[in-house]
């Protein structure tokens, strides 16, 4: 059994995929010791530790960076570096040169909490912490945010108007957690964030890219987060503390990813991005329970242009065709192999099994699932394109199948693995229009080669049985009709003892097989009655062919019918016939000729003159009227099901 699974399965609308960014349910990055003996540190500062020293801001010393260069990935990864450079404006400070920072006014410091301030938390029952400072409970800080609001650009730089001891109160806080002068301004700060600790490629399978957008997404939404819980209450409203880190992180990704883009990227990172940014952003950062309120109404728009991302679509769509395709072929080849090599199919519940069906179907509803993780108008785009490449399989399908029946009769397991691809049939129609039943135009043409592959499989299992059967018949017209009930019970013991042998057929199935037999004792008893072999002159002797003939009809009507056949159409075609010959009238006779051609509209003349022959005391006159009758009745209609164009009439 093929088991092909594409990268980032998972059923439409599921997000995230798992073992991509499935950062919602991931649990908090563990503290590191270092962080932690700072937050004990903290629990015991004073309202003096507040203060900024003097040398915050810094660089990182040589060794720390000596080491960053060392872990620094390779490839399209290295991209993420970006992360770690802010883009140094004009007239601002670098990171080494730490810009100057306001004094707090005297006696302040006396009034500061001595409690935690690294990220502020909403004033608890009984303190006062407000504008002015106050004294509060001392809280867990989360994961702080990328840098401070004073760095964010247009609304940061609103936030320099605040009260001096606000400023100092949050940026004390602020520098106790160490992202002051980590950063050189907004995207120098997403850039440390988001970069820092970002894992490479590991055993879970993940590239470093992929890694990299992990990070980015879970750094994110912790930070945005925090902001919201921590920093807001703080903040005046009117300073939209929570928009202007959304804004700064949305400005830094959509730049990151531009530069991103240029690079020839691989098939995971075509669809990493496409997931990432069509998907997971909008919907698992910014339109996250918590964050979703705070972010209401602020347009951040995507994160890259509507061209880049039709290219990148195209892209995906082009490789997952390319990729389908191959699976699917690859499958076909096995398959054909244990063909090939004699190899027995399994038995499942007592059928012959084949996973043809199954491998070929997940391939194709995997490749659609990737799509709708992007967005839902590229899983039906694709879907139209796996379609096509769905009915070209089938037809490579059905071509192999066909020359497996010609070359390998001779097989010890040729009947088995025959039925095996029989049973495939209802697997792919029910799998096909279950998955498509939604499409305007059903895929009707799609499954045409299954209905050729199921009635080649079906020949070639009958083929022995309407061999045995061809002299049975053959004994109605040699032996001028004498006895037929005797020699419609043979042939119907021949059926009856063969029919074990189609057993291992799917129920349905077999009731389908059923019913190709029950056409084949119909059409062959018309043979035998349109052989012109057989003339009755006397209206008694017609009338006799014609109780035989109902009889017999009736017998091969029951049993088929007993057995599973539901070619109820079948049924008038040989009491019809039986009427025929038994009316003496014209008028009536052209009456029942023209009823039965409504029922089976492929009845032509030169059937109904092989039928006629029988009645050797019609004037030839009178036969050549009720033929004109068929004129007007069959050329209203084609036949929806062929009987008589199966016969060659005389």
């Amino acid at each position: 059994m093929l088991k092909m699974m594409t990268f980032f399965q998972g059923p439409p609308g599921q997000r995230p995929v798992p073992g991509t960014l499935d950062f919602l349910g991931s649990p908090p990055k563990p503290r590191s010791p270092s962080e932690a003996e700072s937050e004990a540190s903290m629990l015991e500062a004073s309202s003096e530790d507040l203060v900024p020293p003097p040398d915050a801001g810094t660089a990182p010393d040589k060794e720390e960076e000596q080491a960053a260069k060392k872990k620094r990935p390779k490839g399209l990864a290295t991209m993420f570096s970006v992360f770690t450079k802010g883009k140094k404006k004009k007239g601002q400070p670098s990171s080494a040169e730490p810009e100057a920072e306001p004094q707090a006014r005297p006696g302040l410091e006396g009034r500061l909490p001595s409690g935690r301030l690294g990220s502020p938390a909403a004033p608890g029952p009984g303190s006062r912490l407000g504008p002015r400072g106050g004294r509060g409970q001392a809280r867990r800080a989360p994961r702080a945010p990328m840098c401070p609001p004073w760095e964010l650009g247009g609304r940061g730089r609103a936030l320099l108007r605040l009260s001096p001891s606000l400023r100092v109160c949050a940026e004390g806080g602020w520098r106790r957690h160490g992202f002051l002068g980590r950063s050189g301004g907004a995207q120098g700060g997403a850039g440390a964030r988001t970069a820092g600790g970002s894992p490479a490629a590991g055993a879970d399978g993940r590239s470093e890219t992929e890694s990299a957008f992990l990070h980015m997404g879970r750094t994110m939404k912790e930070d945005l987060e925090a902001v919201a819980e921590r920093l807001k209450p703080v903040f005046p409203a009117e300073f939209g503390v929570v928009a202007a880190y959304a804004e700064s992180y949305h400005e830094h990704f959509a730049a990151h990813l531009g530069a991103l883009v240029q690079f020839e990227l691989c098939e995971r990172d075509v669809y990493m991005l496409l997931v990432w940014v069509q998907n997971f952003y909008p919907n698992d950062i910014l339109n996250s329970p918590k964050l979703a309120g705070e972010l209401q109404g602020l347009r951040l728009g995507s994160l890259l242009p509507a061209p880049q991302i039709r290219l990148l679509e195209a892209t995906f769509l082009s490789n997952e065709v390319a990729n389908v395709k191959e699976l699917m072929s690859r499958a076909l080849e096995l398959e054909s192999q244990r063909w090939a090599q004699d190899v027995a199919p399994q038995r499942l519940d007592g059928r012959c099994h084949s996973e043809l069906a199954i491998d070929i179907m997940q391939i194709v509803s995997q490749g659609q699932t990737k799509a709708e993780t992007i967005t839902p108008d590229l899983g039906l785009q694709t879907q139209k394109v796996l379609l096509v490449e769905l009915a070209e399989f089938l037809r490579s399908y059905q071509a192999s199948f066909a020359e497996f029946l010609e070359r390998g009769r001779q097989l010890r397991n040729y009947r088995a693995n025959v039925i095996a691809n029989i049973n495939n049939c209802p697997s792919f129609r029910t799998s096909v229009e279950q998955k498509w039943q939604t499409l305007q135009d059903p895929p009707s043409r799609l499954l045409d080669p299954l209905s050729e592959l199921k009635s080649q499989g079906f020949d070639a299992l009958l083929q022995s049985l309407f061999s045995d059967l061809k002299p049975l018949f053959k004994r109605f017209t040699q032996t001028r009709w004498a006895a037929p009930e005797q020699t419609l019970e043979e042939i119907v013991g021949t059926v009856l003892t063969r029919l074990p042998e189609f057993s291992e057929l799917q129920d349905c199935l077999r009731e389908e097989l059923m019913e190709v037999i029950h056409l084949h004792l119909v059409k062959e008893y018309i043979v035998r009655l349109s052989k012109r072999r057989l003339v009755l002159k006397t209206a008694e002797q017609q009338q006799q062919l014609a109780r035989h003939v109902l009889a017999n009809a009736e017998v091969i009507q029951r049993v088929c019918t007993q057995h599973g056949s539901s070619a109820t159409w079948l049924h008038p075609a040989l009491p019809t016939l039986a009427e025929i010959i038994r009316l003496q009238d014209p008028s009536a006779i052209k009456i029942e000729v023209a009823m039965y051609a409504t029922c089976y509209p492929d009845f032509s003349k030169s059937h109904l003159s092989a039928i006629l022959a029988i009645k050797g005391n019609l004037p030839s006159s009178e036969a050549k009227s009720i033929r004109n009758i068929l004129d007007v009745h069959t050329a209203a209609q084609e036949p929806s099901r062929s009987l008589f164009s199966l016969i060659n009439a005389g």
